[in-house]
């Protein structure tokens, strides 16, 4: 089957690369996400990420401990390029050639965000990963994700999530929850499903980007999204 989405923006949060444990990045499951990725290249999908950081830092919750937000956000920032960088040591160790772009200058680490290069590399079927969020602070990795999905021109950002889509309450606590199928951007706004930050959703909602929220866990799911089929939860307009 043919994949419906050409270009896809995916956002990995960092509490997906450190698996079960309480901190830090798990290798096992990061290979595991790697070769998820691998199998959409094969369909001629072309992939860029924007990943968190909060396996490593969290700067609002630092914030709210008495620490400087702006600080803490630009100490998040680099915790996203760790992650980046991992990820990209995984990518090569796996046969994937990816490239990492910082919105913040680190020029012996990783390369600059420049879009033309990245556009560039998307068409070279290569994976481009960008790290620091969007280099602002007070400004979320869910927004960067955003953010580059329209820069990129993706056709759809997907939020790689550890649940299997948007519930009507938190599927871990509540067995009767049920899963939306579909949504459209107001209705997961109005009743505040926490899909992604205000700032993300209305970002996307206005630029008409499709999102979808799915389980990087659940074996084979990020394909079954790029085929169209009914995984995840679809917010749309």
């Amino acid at each position: 089957m043919p994949a419906v989405y050409k270009r896809i923006l995916l956002k990995l949060s960092g509490e997906a690369l450190m698996g079960d444990a309480q901190y830090g990045i798990d290798r096992t499951v990061i290979e595991r996400i790697v070769i998820e990725i691998a199998g959409v290249l094969q369909l001629g999908v072309e992939v860029a990420i924007v990943v968190g950081g909060g396996n490593i830092f969290r700067g609002i919750k630092s914030a709210g401990d008495g620490m400087d937000r702006v600080t803490a956000d630009y100490m998040g920032m680099l915790a996203t390029t760790m992650n980046a960088l991992a990820l990209h040591d995984a990518m090569r160790r796996n046969d994937v050639v990816s490239r990492v772009q910082s919105a913040l200058r680190i020029d012996q680490v990783v390369e600059p965000y420049i879009r033309g290069k990245a556009l560039r590399y998307l068409e070279e079927h290569k994976v481009v990963i960008f790290a620091a969020g969007t280099g602002n602070p007070f400004f979320t990795t869910d927004t960067a994700a955003a953010l580059r999905g329209m820069e990129m021109n993706a056709n759809i950002v997907l939020k790689a999530t550890k649940v299997d889509g948007i519930y009507t309450s938190d599927p871990l606590e509540n067995k009767e929850a049920e899963r939306f199928s579909k949504l459209t951007f107001d209705e997961a706004i109005n009743r505040n499903l926490q899909v992604m930050d205000a700032t993300a959703l209305t970002l996307c909602r206005d630029q008409k980007l499709p999102i979808n929220v799915f389980s990087i866990f659940k074996t084979g799911a990020l394909k079954r999204v790029v085929l169209g089929e009914d995984e995840g939860t679809l917010v749309n307009v």
